[in-house]
């Protein structure tokens, strides 16, 4: 293979590195821990579905949560016990989210499933196996990204019809204090390069680069020599880059190691790269080789607060408490006072000094990727002082790794700009912190672009969730719309049967007086002709239907000529007027019927009594202040009905003028 021509990428920093401290010692397995607390939702994507019950027995590596959906995975019990609780509990977040968690009792017996401990489970010629089966087995194992970002392997694996030509291994392992990546190298070398391999075979990449900085020697040897021994050198090459933060970023290895750049909103498989932590390679060879889920993983846990730095491998789930006593925790040594007059609080960071995050409380539980626990004490990591304003001096422009503007950034952010802070890539903020690190009026600008990112996430959402209610309602409409079109050619249809009927009864009424006549029969006259009874309350509910429903369609037809109805609504303009001549020749027709029903019948005498006037005296007046309102709308969008509505408001005034006449006899009559 050619040697490797090594980058640059622009900005970064060389903060101090303190990784000797936890390298002192060889990789320990962490007692267990009484209780495990095991989150569903430890990857990027959706959390897993809870398959368990309370009170249910589990075995080491069996699954107590199924993927839910493509990008999500497995989760499995890290030891054998009881399953006591399935409740929401604080997750190690940033934000301090909650998320559903199994509580497993541990029974002490850490007893595998037995197809795990036989054996069985294991695929021996892992190297000739269908590409299909060893993903499957990836995602049915749980395993996700180790490096931080917990991305699911299986999804990140699944390149079919991508053309990938580099397999890139991240052992960069950049930030100070964090030492996992370095010790898993010296001691499961040939674990990590055997992963590595089924990762060529899943990706068909050409060749591989293993990034590891340069103050790593022992590591760099470690890899080396396991190379040699599965005779992958052709393929697989150790790359020594330059000790900078943060070189271990992706986008930042890759354009280290081949000299490309991954386009902004982009993924490196699009310039046909696919990157892979060092500890996630030695998970997937556990998982294909031995069939053992992702339950644990090494984790570094370091700070002057602490007696004995090291690394040990914990199981996942295993209360923070645990692993600090592991370690000789020193509480006194960590306290530190965030303002003054506040009460000091010992300070535990899940991750480096530069990404990582203080925790509330040390009751949270480890995950997959859960890399470090750093236990500064307060001379070792002071507490930042109270932000200063900014000066405008430009050093965070010059340490951004991503080529960003972390100044103008930090406004758009401060400013809740958000649509501005997307246009200058927000998005590809890696959140490394070198321009906090670099920051002389020590604002806290990560923090900023954490919740600028969060906010725009939760409004992106939300608007995904208007649209889809926007789709579900203009269907509806379109729905109920072609409903009433269809009820109302049914009824059309049945008016024109009934006229029909009708006209053909009269013509034989006639015949029939006609033969009658001839006959010297006397014919039969209206007077001793039965009417048929008609249902005047039935026509008048009818009559009041088709009044609302022509309102209804004038409205829409005054809407959309005003230019305020949505697109697909402007569309069918010429459906809604002919709704309108319909709903008119409707209600024209019921009016008439009401009016012959009304004289047909006898007349009735009411006595009215001055309740009733005021009664309807108010009724009037209610009807006339909506009249009104509906009359001021129209004059304001200058709608085609304001002439009806005038009209209709004149009758109704004159209307009113009669009932306060008839409120006057009485008055005058003293009743």
């Amino acid at each position: 293979m050619q040697p490797i021509t090594l980058h640059s990428f622009d900005g970064g920093i060389h903060p101090q590195e303190n990784k000797h401290q936890s390298t002192q010692r060889a990789i320990v397995a962490l007692p267990l821990p009484a209780q495990l607390i095991v989150p569903v939702g430890q990857h990027i994507g959706a959390p897993a579905d809870v398959i368990v019950s309370i009170g249910d027995t589990v075995l080491k590596g069996q699954d107590i949560a199924h993927p839910k959906g493509f990008v999500s995975a497995a989760i499995h019990a890290p030891t054998s016990g009881k399953v006591v609780a399935i409740e929401q509990r604080e997750l190690p977040h940033s934000s301090g989210l909650e998320g559903t968690c199994v509580i497993i009792d541990s029974d002490g017996q850490d007893q595998w499933l037995e197809e795990i401990a036989n054996g069985s489970q294991g695929i021996n010629d892992y190297l000739d196996a269908d590409n299909d089966v060893l993903i499957k087995r990836i995602r049915d194992c749980g395993i996700t990204g180790m490096g931080g970002a917990g991305f699911p392997t299986s999804v990140k694996m699944a390149v079919k019809g991508k053309q990938i030509d580099t397999l890139v291994i991240n052992a960069a392992e950049c930030e100070p204090y964090i030492t996992s990546d370095d010790m898993l190298m010296r001691e499961r070398a040939l674990e990590a390069i055997r992963g590595i391999q089924i990762l060529m075979k899943l990706t068909a990449a050409d060749n591989c680069l293993i990034g590891i900085e340069d103050n790593k020697p022992e590591a760099i040897k470690a890899m080396e020599d396991a190379l040699h021994k599965v005779h992958g050198e052709h393929h697989i090459t150790v790359v020594t880059i330059p000790t900078k933060y943060p070189s271990g970023g992706e986008k930042q290895l890759i354009k280290i190691l081949t000299g490309k750049e991954v386009p902004s909103g982009g993924i490196p498989a699009s310039i046909g790269i696919v990157c892979q932590n060092i500890g996630t390679c030695e998970a997937i060879y556990r998982a294909i080789a031995e069939g053992k889920p992702l339950i644990s993983r090494i984790t570094t846990i370091t700070g002057d607060s602490v007696e004995q730095p090291q690394n040990v491998e914990v199981l996942i789930g295993t209360p923070v408490k645990h692993l600090l006593e592991f370690a000789g925790f020193k509480q006194e040594k960590s306290l530190f006072q965030k303002l003054l007059g506040t009460e000091s609080k010992p300070r535990i960071i899940m991750g480096g000094p530069m990404m990582g995050f203080t925790l509330s409380n040390d009751e949270l539980p480890i995950l997959k990727s859960s890399n470090c626990v750093l236990a500064p004490s307060q001379k070792e990591l002071p507490a930042n002082d109270i932000a200063s304003e900014c000066i405008r001096c430009g050093l965070c422009t010059e340490a951004c790794p991503a080529d960003l503007l972390p100044q103008q950034l930090y406004w758009f952010s401060k400013a809740g700009e958000l649509d501005k802070a997307e246009q200058h890539n927000i998005a590809d903020c890696i959140e490394c912190g070198a321009c906090s690190y670099v920051c002389p009026s020590q604002i806290p600008l990560v923090q900023y672009y954490r919740h600028t990112k969060g906010s725009i996430k939760t409004e992106r959402a939300a608007q995904d969730k208007s649209n889809r209610s926007k789709v579900r309602f203009e269907a509806r409409q379109d729905r109920l719309d072609r409903e009433a079109a269809e009820k109302e050619a049914k009824r059309q249809a049945r008016a024109a049967a009934a006229e029909k009927a009708q006209a053909a009864k009269k013509a034989a009424a006639a015949k029939a007086a006609e033969e009658a006549a001839k006959n010297g029969d006397s014919p039969a006259t209206e007077a001793s002709a039965k009417p048929e009874p008609v249902d005047l309350e039935k026509l008048q509910k009818q009559l009041s239907a088709a009044q609302a429903g022509l309102k209804k369609s004038m409205d829409k037809v005054a809407e959309i000529k005003a230019g305020e109805a949505e697109a697909a609504e402007s569309e069918k303009l010429e459906v809604f007027e002919k709704a309108v001549a319909t709903r008119r020749d409707k209600v024209k027709l019921l009016a008439q019927q009401v009016a012959e029903a009304k004289k047909a019948m006898p007349p009735v005498k009411k006595e009215v009594s001055r309740e009733d006037i005021e009664k309807k005296l108010r009724a009037q007046q209610d009807r006339i202040e909506k009249s009104q309102q509906r009359l001021q709308l129209a004059q304001e969008q200058g709608l085609d009905t304001l002439p009806a509505l005038q009209k209709g408001l004149d009758k109704q005034m004159q209307k009113l003028k009669e009932l306060e006449a008839d409120l006057a006899q009485f008055d005058k009559a003293g009743v």
